[in-house]
């Protein structure tokens, strides 16, 4: 079979650890040419790909199947569309793009091209969130009733040089994912009511944000709480999920991000894979309080589900169809947050 030749729009942090590891290491894929606008690094890393200076080279490789666009923020809706007219699948890093209308008219124009349009929200396969799926999905908890996922960041200055202290906020970067993973496990919701903050000194987007979803009367009753800050130097728990029948309640992080910035490869024996110390809690009233062992997580997951749909024609669960509920509130608890009040999705985008 064919494997799938693909370009990597940007090799900055993106590019270095959540794409090119994956594409290499991936049977069915050729990591053919990656866009490094000065310096060299993938060519020292990946000397058999084709190093390009601009984006625009990308576009005009005939061979070149599918384009990933892991660019700041602000170049999302541009840099997919090009990629699409061009005859491209594409692959957008999260967020997928700043505003719904934006996110609609890319779909229209993948559906009218005949391409696919994936979104890169790679921490469905986190090994925290998995083991909370699996949890849910054996009902450990009995019926659940409040969820909380929170990412604390200590980082108490202005990181100087990098796009995501001008643009984007932190709801727009890791709001993407909590969002994402709660509506992935209990569906969208109907009102978000939000608090959006700039707490350090001379911030100039957001670095702090609190969102309540708010399901619809005819859903379980289930109060959903997303968090995240660059203030929390003693860190929150990552997951915690209480029920009529118990508690889960997990802390620490996934650790591929900081094994693939060490340098790590995913085809690593036991990628993923957390030791007993790291596995969160599960406390029952029928069992009492034990360790519950983490679910294997694996990004490289996300690149056999495009696999997957690209070549043996299976449904695409990250695609931007899917995703665009993430951009819609977002947009909501901006709105929520400026107003102070509850704000119902219906009411946002078109």
């Amino acid at each position: 079979m064919e494997k799938i030749k693909t370009g990597i729009a940007s090799y900055g942090l993106s590019g270095q650890v959540f794409h090119a590891p994956f594409i290499h290491t991936h049977p069915q894929f050729e990591l053919t040419s990656i866009a490094e606008r000065s310096k060299d690094l993938a060519r020292a890393r990946y000397p058999q790909a084709r190093i390009v200076r601009r984006y625009d080279e990308l576009l005009v490789m005939e061979d070149l199947e599918l384009i990933v666009v892991n660019t700041p923020d602000s170049t999302h809706y541009e840099y997919a569309r090009m990629a699409l007219e061009a005859g491209k699948h594409v692959i957008v890093e999260k967020p997928f793009t700043n505003t719904v209308a934006e996110g609609e008219r890319l779909i229209a124009l993948a559906g009218k091209q005949g391409r696919m349009l994936g979104v890169y929200q790679n921490r469905r396969w986190d090994a925290d969130y998995l083991t909370v799926k699996e949890i849910l999905e054996k009902g450990l908890v009995g019926q659940v009733v409040e969820f909380e996922s929170t990412f604390s960041r200590f980082r108490n200055y202005i990181q100087p040089g990098t796009w995501k202290e001008r643009e984007g906020g932190l709801t727009y970067n890791l709001g993407s994912h909590l969002i994402d993973q709660s509506v992935a496990l209990f569906g969208i919701p109907e009102a978000v009511f939000a608090d959006l903050a700039i707490l350090r000194g001379g911030g100039r987007v957001d670095d702090y944000f609190i969102l309540h979803l708010l399901r619809s009367s005819g859903a379980p009753d289930v109060r959903i709480t997303l968090k995240a800050g660059y203030l929390m130097c003693e860190p929150e728990p990552r997951f915690v999920l209480h029920g009529t029948e118990g508690s889960y309640v997990k802390y620490g992080v996934d650790k591929q991000e900081m094994l693939l910035k060490n340098g790590a490869q995913p085809d690593t024996p036991g990628w993923g894979v957390e030791d007993e110390t790291e596995w969160g809690w599960l406390h029952t009233a029928k069992e009492g309080r034990r360790k519950y062992p983490s679910r294997r997580g694996h990004y490289g997951e996300f690149y056999e589900s495009i696999y997957r749909h690209l070549r043996l024609d299976m449904a695409l669960p990250t695609d931007a169809r899917n995703v665009l509920p993430v951009i819609r509130i977002i947009e909501a608890a901006l709105e929520s947050s400026r107003r102070g009040t509850v704000v119902r999705l219906a009411n946002i985008g078109g």
